[in-house]
């Protein structure tokens, strides 16, 4: 089962909520991770490189500083089943190009700008995120 971690939880989304303000009020960018990714290496056109290689780079900087600053590993949250692993993160990439974005960019920025789409998505996102877990915990017993 997974721990219930309210204190860690809210300090982890206000950190993310703060980092989509400031990445919207100094760039005027949309925080969507899959969006930055994907268009790293186009950035040059746009002027914007620097900025998204910042920003991935913090996104695996961030694991290194916390196992520096406690001393000890972060938690490994999922299976070590390679496979799965695998054909999941496909399949989350098929579904954030098909859906126009990835969680941090409907869920967190296209929410707080009243976007329908973003409404759609996040419904559709949390919909299958539940059947999974129903069916990953109570049909196939992982």
């Amino acid at each position: 089962m997974t721990e219930f971690t309210p204190l860690a939880s809210l300090l982890g989304g206000a950190l993310i909520g703060v980092s989509a303000v400031l990445l919207m009020a100094t760039s005027g960018r949309v925080a969507g991770i899959s969006g930055i990714l994907a268009n790293l290496l186009t950035a040059t056109r746009d002027g914007a490189f620097l900025d998204r290689a910042a920003f991935v780079v913090g996104l695996g900087a961030a694991p290194i500083l916390y196992m520096l600053a406690n001393h000890h590993p972060v938690p490994q949250t999922v299976p070590a089943n390679i496979p799965l692993m695998v054909v999941s993160g496909l399949l989350v990439g098929v579904g954030t190009a098909l859906g126009g974005g990835c969680t941090s960019g409907h869920g967190v920025c296209g929410l707080a700008l009243f976007s329908t789409r973003s409404l759609a998505a996040v419904l559709t996102f949390m919909a299958v995120a539940i059947v999974t877990v129903f069916v990953t915990r109570h049909l196939i017993g992982a």
